[in-house]
């Protein structure tokens, strides 16, 4: 039977859907284990062959799993709310709606042909009213819920209103938005809309002033990572950064617990050391700074308190609300100019350009260690959120404020014996302390540090401010709180209305409250979200509805939130939802929660590790705070897929002509360099005719050949449809067969390595599998399986293999595997084997990579259930063993053949051996040898 790769694939995905394969329940006999791919955003361009990569790796490694008698869990589902629907809906006017729907069809029938192992049972869609049911209801508990700083979890909001009622706020230590005082009188005799607004400095779930980027193009709030060179990534308009009231998560409120949680995860050093960075846990000290001929001070945070003495200058952030307190009316225009021009640089931006940028303020400050009058100064380099939004410059010791100083020609004062500052600061915490205070002045206060070692300096300041009242010691986080708003249509809408300009929460029986119809998608003309044009927008709090605009009269109808959730929302606690998607009373219920527990394999991009990763973190940390998680981690072990680059293909025209010359031939003209589609490229050999029919500009295009071929030029680049490299997956399913492309993915590299898509290799890995067939059926549709028994040779080919494959899947070395496979092969096929003892074990260790082609045998081999309910074979030493070893026999160094011994020979038996064999006569010529060496298991040496 010949191996027909496109009529076997077929069935088997169709048998697939009917007998259910890849559908899972809860089973207490067997042990979980859950596999989970960072769910896809579905554009409209369908899936490329880099797309597929990490689920390849996920799904042979679930299905390795699988053949291990795990019950494993692997669902699949999109992350479909995202920009690109709704711009598309405001060029075209259909609906986002409609034009996810058409995508995620596209995309599921793309995946459907490569052969994964999905339950699709499970599928979640981010926007389906019965999926963002539990978002919402998620936003309500934080809404609903502070942060306790001793218990260092979240509570029920109405702890704190019993509370502040008794007590007031004294003695509390909740994470909050700024730190507020209030006794139990002054709480009593606030107004409602008093309370809430209080209540709102401790929601984890709040409405804060904080600095976004805003593209007015857009209309909406861009997260860090979609804003590139100070436009936005999707479609390159000009962001600003700009102060709005936002919904935020206090994602800061978990920083520790976000940090702690890292040393109980198996994932890689770097991504962790990513993520501590980002969260940027810092030990120093908050220190008050009074400005100099006025009443106003500020608050500074350092780590290096031991360097108060030289504090030659102070900076704010562009953003700080001291700037426009502290600007003299001398400085007003110079510092409104730099304040514009920064507006137009992203944080992320700022932290990673060196370059070297501000202005004077007009005011200064006095240090309070040496009484010092310093000029405060305005710069980008500071950031709102980090500490206070200010910073003592050290010059000296910071090489940022080195940088600055020495471009705008600020004192730099040395605070340790010995340390060269005259190219560039000391940033070492190591040395003995000078300067503090200076030995040429009168001290301004009873501290002197002088002599002492950094560590000692910075341990006897924190005391001193402390004791002195002139702040505080403090753990400071650079990680901020999430943006929660987007200016958007095609999110998930907020369950809150207004009252009296204060955010309530709608009844939790009430959800889902679901996205209305718009008349358009704009913001509308007075500056409002898309959800500005519903004209059924309002919350109906006696019935407990929707109802249409026209009916708000603030007394029992209120408007509801105009804004939209961001895309992370949906994607921070989907895992949980997999577990139990078709429940209508909970997110999931306990039991399952507690069968499945958590993520055990994860595979996504090393892009998400600010965002998604720390996000979903957060959120579930929160829901197992709330009881609703079982474990506080949601994802054990994660691996991360590098990029599938494009291989891009280059003609090259003859200026001012329409001729193409051939790659090596084009040093011999003046030529330009044009893309060209590698669909119609193979192995960098360009079919002429279809490049013809490719654009009308080439229908006439005439062609100088080398050895009658017009060979392409070649480049790696990203794989864009710009640049005609883009591969489409069903092209090469096509012509090759799913399997092929499966195999050939993880045949590129090791998946955690980015590599370009080259398709020269690919007819290697589709021979391997038609050798593969060959061992079954012969080229004239013989049936070759027998029942012999396997010879010594046949089973140490195989248990090699299965000792390789077992290793690296689980090193997820899938590169290393193929060639172990086809190495395989080769053997059993030069050894002629066709016995079912063999064969049954070979296809159950390559079906996670190529399940179509083993599905098929499997079932020829006379088996009625699905080779995924197969055993995974287990390796066995004693057919690893070497019977016989092959030396090689050299004389005087020099290797001139080969001898077979036994395993267990002795050496004297060896060297006699060597020495009898006639070949030795030759090479010894008569003489007598000086010495035999055996180096056992390798070589026999004689030395004449």
């Amino acid at each position: 039977m010949e191996y027909n790769f496109r009529e076997i694939e077929k069935k088997w995905q169709k048998r697939w859907v009917e007998e259910k394969t890849y559908q899972v329940t809860e089973d207490d006999s067997k042990q979980k284990f859950y596999v989970l791919n960072m769910f896809p955003y579905p554009s409209g361009a369908g899936l490329h062959v880099g797309h597929p990569l990490g689920y390849i790796a996920s799904d042979i490694y679930a299905r390795y799993k699988r053949l291990q008698g795990f019950n494993v869990l692997n669902p699949m589902g999109y992350d479909a709310y995202g920009l690109p629907a709704e711009q598309y809906a405001i060029q075209t006017g259909q609906h986002p709606a409609i034009t996810t729907v058409n995508n995620i069809n596209r995309y599921r029938e793309q995946l459907d042909k490569i052969g994964f192992s999905f339950d699709w049972n499970r599928e979640i869609r981010t926007c389906d009213p019965e999926y963002y049911h539990w978002t919402q209801w998620a936003f309500q508990k934080m809404f609903n819920s502070y942060y306790c700083n001793d218990e260092q979890e979240a509570r029920p909001i109405e702890e704190l209103e019993k509370a502040f009622a008794i007590y007031g706020n004294e003695g509390l230590n909740a994470a909050c938005s700024e730190d507020i005082s209030f006794t139990a009188e002054e709480w009593n005799a606030k107004s409602e809309k008093e309370k809430q607004e209080i209540l709102m400095n401790y929601r984890i779930a709040y409405l804060g002033e904080t600095m976004v980027n805003w593209c007015a193009e857009l209309g909406t709030v861009l997260a860090n990572d979609e804003v590139v060179d100070g436009v936005s990534e999707r479609g390159g308009f000009p962001v600003i950064q700009k102060k709005m009231r936002q919904w935020c998560l206090r994602v800061s409120a978990y920083a520790q617990r976000l940090l702690d949680g890292l040393d109980t995860i198996e994932w890689t050093d770097s991504l962790k050391e990513t993520q501590r960075n980002w969260i940027g846990r810092s030990e120093g000290a908050e220190v008050q700074f009074k400005v100099k001929d006025s009443d106003l001070e500020f608050t500074i945070f350092t780590t290096r308190a031991d360097t108060m003495f030289g504090v030659t200058f102070m900076v704010l952030a562009p953003e700080s609300e001291l700037v426009a307190q502290l600007t003299t009316p001398e400085q007003k225009a110079e510092v409104d100019a730099y304040l514009d021009r920064t507006k137009k640089r992203t944080e992320r931006e700022r932290i990673a350009d060196r370059s070297v940028t501000g202005v004077f303020s007009g005011s200064y400050a006095i240090n309070p260690f040496t009484g010092e009058a310093v000029p405060v100064w305005i710069s980008d380099y500071v950031l709102a959120g980090y500490g206070t939004g200010a910073i003592m410059a050290v010059p000296a010791h910071d090489s940022r404020d080195y940088a600055f100083a020495k471009h705008f020609g600020l004192e730099i004062r040395p605070l340790v014996e010995g340390c060269d500052v005259s190219e560039e600061s000391f940033d070492a915490k190591e040395g003995i302390v000078c300067n503090s205070p200076r030995l040429d002045v009168t001290p301004y206060c009873d501290l002197s540090l002088n002599g002492l070692t950094i560590k000692e300096a910075i341990e006897t300041t924190k005391k001193y401010v402390k004791e002195h009242n002139l702040g505080r010691v403090k753990v400071n986080y650079r990680l901020r709180d999430a943006i929660f708003s987007r200016q958007r249509y095609w999110g998930e809408p907020f369950p809150v209305y207004y009252k009296d300009g204060m955010p309530y929460i709608i009844d939790e029986a009430s959800l889902p409250l679901e996205l209305p119809e718009v008349a358009k998608f704009l913001p509308t003309e007075t500056g409002e979200p898309p959800l500005g044009h519903a004209t059924k927008w309002a919350w109906d709090t006696v019935n407990k509805c929707v109802v249409e605009n026209e009916k708000i009269d603030h007394v029992t109808v209120f408007p509801l939130e105009l804004n939209t959730m961001p895309g992370f929302a949906g994607s921070s606690a989907y895992y949980l939802r997999y577990m139990d998607p078709h429940n209508h009373q909970a997110l999931v219920d306990p039991k399952i929660d507690q069968y499945w527990k958590n993520v055990d394999l994860y595979v996504g991009g090393t892009e998400h590790a600010t965002g998604h990763l720390i996000y979903s973190r957060f959120w579930n940390k929160f829901l197992y705070d709330m009881g609703v998680s079982v474990m506080e981690e949601p994802f054990q072990k994660l691996v991360n897929q590098g990029m599938i680059q494009g291989r891009s293909n280059f003609v090259y025209r003859i200026k001012d002509t329409n001729t193409f010359v051939s790659l090596n031939l084009k040093d011999q003209y003046e030529v330009t360099p044009i893309h060209v589609d590698v669909n119609i490229v193979s192995n960098d050999v360009l079919d002429l005719e279809a490049f013809k029919a490719w654009r009308p500009e080439y229908k006439t295009a005439k062609f100088i050949l080398e050895d009658g071929k017009y060979v392409c030029g070649w480049a790696v680049e990203k794989m864009s449809k710009s640049m005609f490299n883009v591969v489409n997956p069903d092209m090469i399913v096509e012509k090759y067969g799913a399997d092929t492309l499966r195999m050939y993915e993880m045949f590129l590299g090791p998946v955690e390595q980015s590599k370009p898509w080259d398709t020269n290799g690919i007819d290697g890995v589709h021979r391997f599998i038609r050798k593969f067939w060959s061992l079954f059926y012969s080229r004239t549709d013989e049936y070759l399986v027998t029942d012999e028994p396997a010879t010594k040779e046949e089973l140490k080919s195989l248990h090699k293999l299965i000792k390789k494959v077992t290793g690296d899947i689980e090193q997820f070395s899938y590169n290393t595997s193929i060639s172990a496979f086809m190495i395989c092969v080769n053997e059993l096929f030069n050894l002629k084997c066709s016995k079912k003892e063999i064969l049954e074990q070979l296809v159950i260790t390559l079906a996670p990579f190529a399940p179509h082609v083993c599905e098929e045998l499997w079932d020829v081999l006379g088996h009625e259930t699905s080779v995924c309910d197969a055993q995974w074979p287990v390796y066995n030493e004693e057919y690893l063993k070497e019977d016989t070893i092959n030396y090689t026999i050299s004389f005087n160094g020099k290797a001139r053949f080969n001898m077979e011994f036994a395993a267990d020979e002795a050496s004297d038996a060896i060297q006699a051996a060597v020495l009898a064999d006639e070949r030795s006569q030759k090479w010894i010529d008569g003489k007598t040898p000086k010495k035999i060496i055996v180096v056992p298991k390798k070589i026999v040496n004689v030395v004449i």
